[in-house]
Order: structure tokens, then sequence, then C-alpha cells
């Protein structure tokens, strides 16, 4: 068998190729968007949001999947942000005020879903928040939005955001708030909703920012995403069993922070104290990649062991100059 080529290093300043499109085109053809007939949903929503005093713009499929959506203009006091999202920021609200007021134009459509709550009808935007936000500021007396017929397009936050970027923490929150809305509406398994979680550790990590907010997450996110996986059970049984994995690491974490303050005690100060322990009492940094993976309780038993042989007296700054990794959260 031929020997493999060893890949050729990157010039430095060399620009990334793009991947090559796929050979096969896929979904519709620009004149299929409206060629076919809405099914009676789609239909039904039609009528919805023109019964709640909106006002539909047009009805069509959306060209990758062939999925039907509606746009329409909806009146801005019925349109809210999913109660499972991250908190404003400020400053994106701001510039986007700035921005929208400056050339007088709202160009860029929120995505909505249509929730009938207790007879009162209201539109839930999983992406859209700080658009609705600013729009609301400037005066604003209705909002373009793409509304879908599916209720489930709701709990797509992570994978349908596109207007500012999510850090870890935010991420995990609006997690671990879907994850308590899912748990009482069946029972459906955490697995049924990987797009939804994106992955496990996120749950976890959720669950450890309710209980500490200023928690440094990103230490241990690259261990948790590795041993940390669905529980199979459905998501109301599963609850239980995630508060205890968040409580596991936040004790551990408690350990670290005694640690690193006896580092900060003999004069050592590095924004990646925490991260420069982490990654000393980690057991599968160095873990062959045949061995038998690591299940979650035992990696935290692993590092607690490793922890308590961790000697800060024996840390040298020559130690820390060597490491880099995620520098202390502040949120």
């Amino acid at each position: 068998m031929p020997e493999k080529k060893p890949k050729k290093p990157r010039a430095p300043g060399a620009v990334r190729k793009r991947r090559k499109p796929a050979g096969v085109a896929v979904g519709l053809e620009a004149t299929e968007l409206l060629a076919a007939r809405p099914p009676g949903n789609v239909i039904d929503l039609h009528q919805q949001i023109e019964a709640d005093g909106g006002k539909v713009l047009s009805i069509y499929r959306e060209p990758y999947g062939g999925h039907w959506l509606v746009m329409a203009a909806l009146p801005i006091d019925k349109v809210s942000p999913t109660p499972y999202q991250r908190n404003l920021s400020e400053t994106h609200v701001l510039k986007l005020e700035r921005v929208i007021g400056k050339i007088g134009r709202f160009l860029d459509p929120i995505i909505t879903v249509r929730i009938d709550k207790e007879g009162i009808a209201k539109y839930w935007t999983p992406n859209g928040h700080h658009r609705l936000s600013a729009m609301r500021t400037l005066g604003a007396k209705s909002i373009i939005a793409i509304v879908a017929p599916e209720a489930s397009v709701a709990y797509q936050i992570l994978a349908l955001n596109t207007e500012k970027a999510h850090n870890l923490r935010e991420r995990a929150l609006e997690v671990v708030r879907m994850y308590r809305e899912l748990a009482g509406l069946g029972d459906a398994m955490e697995e049924t909703y990987q797009l939804e979680f994106e992955e496990a550790a996120l749950i976890t990590l959720g669950f450890c920012y309710e209980a500490r907010p200023r928690f440094s997450g990103g230490a241990y996110h690259p261990i948790l995403r590795r041993v940390d996986t669905f529980i199979k059970k459905p998501i109301g049984d599963a609850t239980a069993l995630r508060q205890e994995r968040a409580d596991a690491l936040l004790r551990l974490d408690e350990t670290v922070s005694s640690r690193v303050e006896l580092l900060k005690a003999r004069g050592l100060t590095s924004p990646y104290l925490r991260s420069f322990i982490v990654a000393r009492i980690n057991p599968i940094r160095f873990r062959p990649k045949d061995a038998e993976p690591l299940s979650f309780n035992e990696t935290l038993e692993r590092m607690s062991k490793a922890l308590a042989k961790f000697n800060p007296e024996k840390i040298k700054p020559e130690d820390l100059a060597k490491t880099g990794g995620v520098a202390e959260e502040a949120e």
C-alpha cells in the first residue's frame, strides 16, 4: 500500500481555498418556488395572520428543502422573542437602531412562528430579538417576518441565529432554557433535539451558568465535548441527572478556584491560570485514540484525584509561559 504524502504546509498569509460546490444541483429552480398549491396548514396560517391584524405578502417554498413559508407584515406588538433567549446586547441594539434610522429602511426580515397561548395569538422569533427591539425603540408599527408553519422552528434558535454570534455562556443558557421548556412537552429523549441543543455539553454547562453566572465554562468545554453524552431518558426524567452532572462540575471548579488562589498568592499572574490547572488534570489529554472512552463520571473522578495531587508550590513561571487556553470569563 503506497504511503500517504505528507500535507504541504500552507504559506504564511495564504488564503484558504473554499470547498468546491456540490457536483449535483439540489432544491428548487427559481420558477418552482411559487409553482404549487400551498398545503392546508399553510392556507390556515395565511388566514390566521390576517385575522391577527397582519398582512400576508407572499407564500412560497424556500429553495433548498422546498419547505413552505409565509412572508408577512406583522403588528409589532404581537411579536416577542422566544422566552428562553439570551439577554439583549445593548451595544448591538444601538448599532441596529442607528443603521436602520440612518438609511430609513428595514431590509432583514425576522423569523417567527405563530403560538396560540390561552387563546391569545403571539408570534415568537427565535432569530430577530435585536432587530425587533431596535424597531420597537424606533417606533415602528409593524415588522416584516418570515413565518414558518412548524412551531418546532422556535426551538432551533442556535442553528438559525445569524444576527449576532453567541458566546459559550449565551449558547449554554439558551439551551438549558429550551431544555426546561421541552421537558414539559412530552416524553421525547434528549437525542430527539440534537439539532436544537447542538451538543450534550451545553446542557450541563447551562445548568452550571444558571447556578453560577460567572462560571468559567470555557476551561471545561473541550473536555465535556468529548465525555458528556446525551442521556437516554425522556428529558423530564433526565433533568435530575443533568443537575447531578452540573453539581459535580461546580464542586470540581470550587477546588480548582482554590488552587488558582494559591498560585496567585505566590505571585503567578495570568488570565490562563484556571485553564492551566484544568489542562494539568485533564485525563483525556494524552489518552490513546484507541482507548475505551471515559464516561462523564469517570472523567470528573479522575480529574478530582489528579487535582488532589496538584501542588501549586511546584509550578514555575516558565510553566505558565508555555501554556495558553481559555482566559477567565467575565460575563
